[in-house]
């Protein structure tokens, strides 16, 4: 993993050049998982992150041992943890993913585990799973409360998963409906899960289906949900991960606010819903060309326009930055969940463009932003130990008249270790000022 500089200094500069984001992190857990639960096969295209890291760390303890060798994780089968051994522990970071989808996967094998992290995720909530998996089977002994703003690790989880009908809400987080679908095969009978409030991040949800799809396990549309045939088993196969539209945003951004970039390497087909941002920034009014090259986005005059996020909570922090640029309102809503990711985004995006000059104004789902042709920058802003808010800041600075610090730049580690330094490749701006 590159050496990542604490604090950084990003001047304004001309974007121009081609590159190709990441792979999709969200894809990477789901076929990790997928090839765990099959005891073999292979995944290409994992970035070695630190939510990688803790999605990989806990394979063996689900029966799959990994090889990673640069971008490819080869997995083989490995021993369960002996029943007498006591609980594994298991450290998911910081990746709220890592957590919600391997709870009810232990569950499922028999596996008792304490599950710890640190940062914001011990605040992040895990209610839903408190009241649907104690009746059928599991036992959850820790602090569980309902909603954020308390803590809920660590958390011991013991019991084996039954199969049965499981109601939870849609709009707290797919995370819990992903975890239970990759889960609930495993069991003997036939299980259903019902949700109660409309579904938002339907896209993560299709990311899973698919997944499972491509390791021979089917999952079955219901009206209120979905129906999983019990007693399934997943194949073993190689997957290649796609590249990464969450990331991409910052790089359109990047292109839209600084000049020109190619994006290389992207599905427009994807399921993944973060492709949205490719009509966003069409939208705002920036030059998006599809061509058999690749994704090339230029600067062109902005203008404010409505997003709701409800579907793409992750581009909210560059969403905001681009319309801070825009001329005239946005306004975005549907983006209440912001409050309880690695940073409360919603307020953390106000105040470091409020630091740049900008002018926002903070709802409990939204924001409304009014642009600017430039903002005056010059000031030191905070990562809050959020990568999105870090890379956000970092595309900002290219429409500032002053150079802008951002301090806790190292989070990118989390999802994208060598952000800074793609960033440069394209014309960014970057100096490192304090290292750890």
């Amino acid at each position: 993993m590159p050496k990542i500089p604490e604090t950084v200094r990003v001047s304004p500069s001309k974007i121009q050049g081609e590159i190709a984001p990441p792979p999709s992190k969200s894809a990477a857990h789901r076929a990790l998982l997928c090839a765990a639960l099959a005891g073999g096969g292979e995944v290409r295209g994992v970035l070695e992150s630190e939510d990688m890291r803790a999605t990989v760390g806990a394979l063996p303890a689900l029966g799959a041992q990994p090889a990673w060798t640069g971008e490819t994780v080869a997995l083989s089968p490995s021993a369960l943890p002996a029943p007498s051994g006591g609980a594994v522990t298991v450290d998911c970071g910081e990746s709220g993913s890592t957590l919600r989808f391997l709870i009810p996967l232990f569950a499922a094998k028999g596996v008792p585990a304490v599950f710890t992290g640190r940062g914001r995720l011990p605040e992040r909530p895990l209610g839903v799973y408190a009241g649907c998996l104690p009746p059928h089977g599991v036992t959850l002994e820790g602090p569980l409360p309902s909603e954020g703003g308390g803590k809920s690790l660590p958390l011991r989880v013991s019991g084996k998963l039954q199969a049965g009908c499981f109601s939870l809400p849609g709009d707290v987080s797919s995370q819990f409906i992903t975890g239970l679908l990759l889960a609930l095969p495993l069991c003997g009978g036939e299980s259903e899960i019902r949700l109660t409030t409309p579904l938002e991040s339907a896209a993560y949800v299709t990311m899973t289906v698919e997944a499972m799809a491509r390791a021979g396990v089917r999952v079955e549309t219901a009206a209120a949900g979905w129906r999983i045939p019990g007693g399934q088993r997943y194949r073993p196969h190689t997957e290649t991960v796609e590249g990464d539209w969450s990331q991409a945003a910052f790089l359109l951004a990047a292109g839209a606010l600084g000049g020109e970039v190619r994006l290389t390497g992207l599905d427009p087909a994807s399921s993944q819903g973060d492709r949205e941002a490719l009509a966003i920034f069409r939208r705002f009014g920036a030059s998006v060309e599809e061509t058999a090259e690749g994704i090339l986005c230029r600067r062109a005059p902005l203008h404010g326009i409505d997003i709701d996020a409800s579907q793409i909570p992750d581009l909210v922090p560059v969403l905001a930055v681009t319309a801070a640029f825009a001329q005239g309102t946005t306004r975005i809503t549907g983006a209440a969940r912001l409050r309880l990711k690695e940073s409360d985004r919603l307020a953390a995006v106000t105040r470091c463009l409020r630091l740049l000059g900008g002018r926002v104004e903070e709802h409990p789902d939204g924001l409304t932003i009014w642009g600017q042709p430039r903002l005056p920058g010059g000031a030191a802003v905070p990562g809050y130990n959020d990568h999105r808010i870090v890379m956000s800041m970092a595309v900002a600075a290219l429409g500032c008249e002053k150079p802008v610090t951002i301090t806790g730049a190292g989070s990118v580690r989390k999802s994208w270790p060598a952000f800074f330094t793609d960033f440069q490749r394209i014309g960014g701006d970057v100096h490192g000022l304090e290292y750890r």
